[in-house]
């Protein structure tokens, strides 16, 4: 069913806790989704009330990323200690664990969790194959450390494109098949997020906001503000995006067409460092340096435990 959106009602939000460090990254797939942590412990709660269901236990060091496969019954967390691992999210099992040279900060499957990709301080971007523990393919051309890798999720790309973003404020478009690099883009600022949503490619750059084609690489959307954005969510109706700050306390909705602020909330104590809509839109999450998920309402009527 489609979910009103919420116009100016207040909700308290659901605080999650139970990690005991600052929350770098949050993914949602069907009823559940993912946290990672500095604890180095990720989490998989229910999408809906935020309930834990479960730990993944075995990295030794903070996880910068964590994603979940489309059917959600695969997880894969990349870690400070370099290594990425691919889990069962219904035993918690680790399945495979590919060992890296540095901290691997960014993880992500492609449509039938066959392959992932990592990048991180190694500089480089690399492929593996689920079935074994051994790279396909590995992609160098960043010249700093990669803060964000994403598979091109359009049906025509046929799990063939992988895109990165680094400290040395590109995004780079790499084709598996042709074993290259296709395209670049240069950001404004230091790149703090790249999502590859339903419509979009989303970087945050500095006070920066771009929504990009993914089929031509075009911006088609840019927006500042007046602070420093460290992560981007927009609704499955392309109709109001969120946004997290890397200094303020403060959650922000806006208005996507209009590119206008509509509401703020405070509740978190710390940064807010990942921000995420859930997939039918009637709740996003945020999560920040003080340890805390929060969900908020973004459907109106009732919802979830909001009644």
């Amino acid at each position: 069913m489609k979910k009103e959106i919420a116009t100016s009602a207040r909700v308290t939000p659901l605080t999650c806790s139970g990690h005991t460090r600052p929350v770098t990254y949050l993914h949602f797939a069907g009823e559940v989704f993912i946290s990672a942590c500095k604890d180095g412990n990720p989490m998989l709660r229910d999408g809906t009330t935020g309930d834990w269901i479960g730990t993944f236990l075995g990295h030794k060091g903070s996880t910068w990323s964590a994603k979940l496969s489309r059917d959600a019954e695969k997880a894969v967390t990349g870690s400070a200690d370099f290594s990425a691992k691919v889990w069962d999210t219904f035993t918690g099992q680790v399945l495979q664990s590919y060992s890296h040279d540095h901290i691997v900060r960014s993880v992500a499957f492609n449509s039938d969790a066959s392959m992932i990709c990592t990048g991180g301080y190694e500089k480089k971007v690399r492929i593996f194959d689920t079935r074994s523990n051994s790279a396909t393919h590995e992609f160098l051309g960043h010249e700093g450390n990669i803060k964000s890798v994403v598979w091109d999720s359009r049906p025509e790309a046929q799990d063939n494109i992988v895109i990165s973003a680094a400290d040395d404020k590109t995004v780079r478009y790499w084709d598996i098949r042709a074993q290259k690099q296709i395209d670049s883009w240069t950001a404004p600022a230091n790149i703090t997020s790249l999502e590859q949503g339903q419509q979009f490619l989303t970087v945050t750059a500095g006070q920066t906001i771009h929504f990009i084609d993914p089929a031509s690489h075009e911006i088609r959307k840019k927006i500042t503000t007046d602070y420093d954005v460290s992560s981007v969510s927009l609704n499955p109706e392309g109709t109001r995006f969120i946004t997290g700050g890397t200094t303020e306390l403060w959650v922000r909705v806006y208005d996507y067409e209009a590119a206008k602020e509509l509401e703020v909330y405070k509740g978190h104590h710390g940064p807010i460092h990942t921000v995420s809509y859930s997939p039918d839109g009637g709740l996003y999450a945020t999560g920040s340096e003080d340890g805390t998920i929060r969900l908020w309402k973004a459907a109106s009527g009732p919802y979830g435990l909001w009644n």
